[in-house]
């Protein structure tokens, strides 16, 4: 009878925490809330409970990150203040060198999946530095660390921390070992475990999705996710208004997903944009805040998908911009 590789990865795996932490009690070893969360994995996905019950023991709590998620910066720095992390010339920069290194793989993915390249240059570049920091975290304490005890989004991570587990086993993964950021998030473009195994892809046909350190994967993978989310070859993003806003009857967007609006409505009532977008464009109205003032933009459906990424608009905006200066300093190497 064969056995699978993976289940010989759990069976090792549990073999090695027994004989390496004889008695040593983890902070969720005598969790009520993980005792059923074994249960319901043993129920559901057929986990050997034992395997579980060892990885948990060795699951710690991490009070740094309950710190650090109650504290993002998309939530807690004003637009000028946030686009300052984001938009610097040493990540513009680093897009470019990324670019030149990747060409050819940006160039396949790109085609394939009908989305822009400097959108994925930006996206991994705001994500991870293009790879330099993917983050220090074990994925078990954080997800665990979440789920069991961070009240206000438990649900969510308790959800993530199932998918997760589900994740090591398909792609054969020791689940003491990766690492993330203090949300879970994993390789250069920082998917959760949801997002992983729902549009990461085998983009270098070697029959694993790697998007630690397979860049053909981890390219592909982030064109698939804007392009399952809907991205548009050759659309405009975001254009700001230069002028004619506020004005009487304009309401700022919440949710920035266009509607029946569009930018010749703006046009008629006054607004002038740069660059200029077709009149047809459905449209939502963005306010950023700057030191001197609001600032609008007028959003088209590229930046509501690049807000799929990340919900906050000062991340889907920082993004855009970063993936423009990249984009020009790019061509001007070129040439």
């Amino acid at each position: 009878m064969s056995i699978k590789r993976s289940t010989i990865t759990w069976l090792s795996l549990v073999a090695g925490l027994l004989i390496a932490t004889p008695g040593c009690a983890g902070d969720f070893q005598d969790n009520a809330q993980v005792r059923t969360f074994i249960d319901d994995m043993v129920k559901r996905h057929g986990f050997e409970r034992e395997q579980l019950v060892v990885l948990f023991d060795q699951a710690r709590k991490r009070d740094d990150i309950l710190e650090a998620i109650a504290r993002p910066a998309e939530k807690t720095k004003p637009w000028y203040e946030y686009r300052k992390i984001f938009v610097t010339p040493e990540r513009i920069q680093g897009g470019v060198e990324f670019w030149k290194d990747n060409a050819a793989r940006l160039e396949r993915a790109g085609k394939h999946f009908e989305v822009d390249p400097a959108v994925i240059v930006a996206i991994i570049g705001v994500e991870t530095r293009y790879g330099r920091h993917t983050g220090s975290y074990r994925v078990i304490d954080a997800l665990s660390t979440l789920a069991f005890d961070y009240p206000p989004r438990s649900k969510f991570f308790r959800s993530e921390l199932e998918q997760f587990l589900i994740l090591t086993r398909e792609e054969d993964v020791d689940a003491t070992t990766v690492k993330g950021s203090y949300a879970g998030a994993m390789g250069y473009g920082q998917f959760i475990p949801s997002s992983y195994r729902n549009y990461a892809v085998d983009f270098s046909g070697d029959g694993k999705r790697n998007l630690w350190n397979d860049l053909d994967d981890i390219i592909g993978s982030v064109a698939n996710y804007f392009h399952r989310h809907g991205w548009t070859a050759g659309a405009p993003v975001a254009a700001r208004v230069t002028s004619g806003l506020p004005v009487d009857g304009v309401k700022v967007s919440d949710d920035l997903k266009p509607g029946e609006t569009t930018a010749g409505d703006f046009f008629a009532k006054g607004a002038v944009t740069s660059p200029k977008l077709p009149a047809d464009l459905p449209v939502a109205l963005l306010e950023l805040e700057q030191a001197d003032g609001p600032e609008f933009w007028l959003t088209g459906k590229n930046f509501y998908v690049i807000t799929r990424y990340n919900r906050s608009p000062l991340y889907a905006m920082a993004a855009y911009q970063l993936s423009e200066a990249i984009r020009d300093a790019y061509r001007k190497e070129a040439h």
